[in-house]
């Protein structure tokens, strides 16, 4: 903007801006002043004024400040407002302490203070200036950090403890039955009675096959599947357990009969082709254990370890677990084997709750694949349903990373179909023997817990994913699941540590499971089994 005034001081002439034609004219008489004249007057003054300011006092502002800005003038002009502004800006001086390297020794841990109410007193009192608040602030910080590191690892080691043990109650269990088995004929009944054997290779019924060597455990399986069923009589249950549990196992279910639903109960030595020369499965469990048994120098050296994450420790803990190396949970990977007159089952965990009818599994056509399945790496539950290849198997090693995609989505074991016919006509076991070896060979560095990454890797190019609503999983290691929630799938899936039958169980949704028990029963009543 130009400003003209004549020399007589009787015109005044604004040019609003460089290369614009049009101007504006205003005449003064002497007689008069107009309103134009004094409007456009003001405007003129407001800005002489203002250069005036800013020529005149720059040096001053600049040698009392050492600031060369324009805002520096601002300052000047109201300092309440700039310090209003300056106040919601953290000093540079703080950020300069906290990603300092911490040193172990500036300051003793008796002197830090232990709650935020206490540092904020000492702040008050003290008056302290800004580093040495970033200084305690991040003494206070590092040591709860510290705290709650510790805290987490001993819940994880006290949870390993109690998902490791046998509780009292479960043992109690099996030794009252196997004394009853031992002196009660009714306890020692045929499974299933002779009439009805021939359902044992119908392929016409629904076959279910379920391994465990927990009695308590197999019977809420068993007793959640029968009363859902909305043919209880086509159900037939094949229980496979191991030797030291088959006589406490057929005492519970002579004692506690489920018809018109059949139940079988063998021990591993019952079947043929387990008595039959080498057991592929037993060797790889033998080779297994011995690798365990050492793997990162056992749980007090794991814990011992001050520098990995507490959620590190976690898994290198559980793979310790005895269930990883239990023959209970590989011999899944023998079903042809075990039943060569079936072609289609459902297989189930024991830890696992049947809330409805499962018939409608056998009319899923798998197209031709082995395993039915629910996939987990989409779903509303992100901790739950995030799971890939690379959160099981280690991509940093050349044999994982050369043959498989990180980013593929994994699924589950807990409720699956399995077509036998198609699965006898691949090479699955071969497959998933041959990964087993190679991880213990590698000193298990291609994947640490148990049965679930060979498998991935045996039934690659071999699953069919079913619909999430057969299966929901997690309810045994995070509570985010509600029991509202859980009661709308089909099966539910206490995978993880926290197992109903252990006291560590989330109380909300443990119901689901106790619903099955009765707990007047004199076994139950005699071993303190509580709801």
């Amino acid at each position: 903007m130009q400003l003209y005034i004549s020399p007589s001081m009787r015109q005044v002439t604004v040019f609003p801006g460089k290369g614009v034609r049009e101007f504006i004219k205003v005449k003064v008489t002497s007689r008069r002043l107009s309103r134009k004249m004094v409007i456009y007057s003001l405007l003129f003054l407001t800005f002489l004024l203002r250069f005036i300011f800013v020529l005149t006092a720059m040096d001053t502002i600049d040698g009392e400040t050492r600031c060369s800005s324009l805002g520096c003038i601002g300052k000047r002009l109201d300092p309440r407002m700039w310090r209003r502004l300056d106040s919601v800006r953290v000093p540079e001086e703080i950020y300069q302490v906290l990603e300092e390297a911490e040193n172990q020794e500036a300051m003793p841990r008796a002197d830090v203070p232990q709650t935020l109410e206490a540092f904020v007193a000492e702040m008050k009192s003290n008056r302290s200036d800004a580093k040495t608040f970033a200084l305690r602030l991040k003494a206070m910080v590092s040591m709860m950090e510290h705290k709650t590191r510790v805290a987490k690892i001993q819940e994880y080691l006290y949870r390993h403890v109690a998902s490791s043990s046998i509780p009292k109650p479960l043992h109690c269990l099996a030794l009252r039955l196997a004394q009853e088995h031992s002196t009660n004929a009714g306890a020692r009944l045929q499974l299933p009675a002779p009439e009805r054997v021939p359902a044992l290779v119908d392929p016409g019924l629904y076959h279910f096959v379920l391994a465990s060597d927990n009695v308590l455990a197999a019977a809420v399986v068993a007793a959640s599947l029968v009363a859902n069923a909305f043919r209880p009589a086509a159900v037939v249950l094949h229980v496979i357990t191991d030797r030291k549990t088959y006589a406490p196992m057929q005492a519970w279910f002579s004692l506690h009969p489920l018809a018109p639903a059949v139940v079988e109960v063998k021990a591993l030595h019952h079947f043929d082709w387990f008595t039959r020369g080498r057991v592929p499965v037993m060797e790889a469990m033998e080779r297994d254990r011995a690798a365990r048994s050492q793997f990162r120098g056992g749980s007090s050296a794991i814990v011992a370890s001050v520098s990995e994450k507490p959620i590190v420790v976690a898994a290198k803990l559980q793979a310790l677990s005895p269930k990883y190396h239990s023959v209970m949970n590989h011999i899944r990977i023998h079903l042809p084997e075990l039943f060569p007159s079936l072609n289609k089952i459902v297989f189930l965990d024991d830890d696992v709750v049947v809330q409805a009818d499962l018939s409608p599994l056998w009319d899923i056509d798998l197209q031709g694949n082995v395993n039915g399945a629910v996939e987990t790496c989409r779903g509303a539950d992100k901790f739950v349903m995030s799971k890939r290849l690379k959160s099981y198997l280690n991509f940093s090693h050349p044999l994982i990373s050369e043959n498989f995609d990180p980013d593929e989505c994994a699924w589950a074991y807990g409720m699956n179909v399995f077509d036998l016919d198609a699965w006898r006509k691949t090479n699955i076991s071969v497959t998933y023997y041959h990964w087993v070896q190679k991880n213990l060979e590698s000193d298990l560095s291609l994947w640490q817990l148990g049965t679930l990454p060979p498998g991935l890797i045996a039934f690659h190019g071999h699953v069919h994913v079913i619909d999430p609503y057969w299966h929901m999983l997690g309810l045994g290691y995070q509570e985010n699941s509600t029991a509202a929630d859980a009661e709308k799938a089909a099966v539910i899936h206490f995978n993880g540590r926290a197992k109903p039958w252990l006291d560590i169980a989330f109380p909300e949704i443990r119901p689901l499971w106790t619903k099955y028990l009765d707990f007047s029963d004199k076994f139950i009543r005699a071993c303190n089994i509580r709801a």
